[in-house]
């Protein structure tokens, strides 16, 4: 066999045992699922609605965990990804989960007449709109943040 015909087995012997590495720690680990998927049981967290109908999506609700400090952590510890604007940073929610898109809205100044507005409630209570920012308000365990786009209205499901 000639050297070079040595290497090149080598070297298609060492691709080949790198990919059935890469297939045995794949089947290794499970999937990545969604965390907290659901509303919080008791005082264990804080439950995190997020209404999408307006924008052509359904209701999600998940658990952020634990005590967070502000609406804003909780939403981000539900798993929920959060944009703000330019102009004002994370104190002016533009996009959850991505949503409304780039095309529809470009995140540098508030819109006025479509926004991701912010509500409170207690488990099964009514809604209430948030007279504070999501960053400066401090939601209780067993309480509920709510999310909802358009023109003020409140999340489209009762408080879970």
């Amino acid at each position: 066999m000639s050297r070079h015909a040595f290497h090149a087995r080598r070297r298609v012997a060492g691709l080949l045992a790198a990919v059935v590495a890469a297939v045995v720690v794949t089947a290794a680990e499970p999937a990545p699922q969604a965390a907290h998927a659901a509303a919080c049981t008791g005082t264990s967290g804080v439950t995190v609605v997020v209404d999408f109908a307006a924008l052509g999506g359904g209701v999600q609700v998940a658990c952020a965990l634990g005590d967070p400090t502000s609406g804003i952590a909780a939403l981000q510890s539900a798993d929920f990804t959060v944009t703000g604007t330019a102009e004002w940073g994370l104190d002016f929610i533009c996009r959850i989960n991505g949503e409304p898109t780039a095309a529809t809205e470009s995140c540098v100044n508030p819109p006025a007449t479509a926004y991701w507005s912010y509500w409170q409630a207690t488990s099964g209570g009514s809604w209430s709109y948030s007279s504070s920012g999501p960053n400066s308000h401090d939601p209780a365990p067993g309480t509920v943040e709510g999310w909802s786009f358009g023109a003020s209205a409140p999340p489209s499901i009762t408080a879970p």
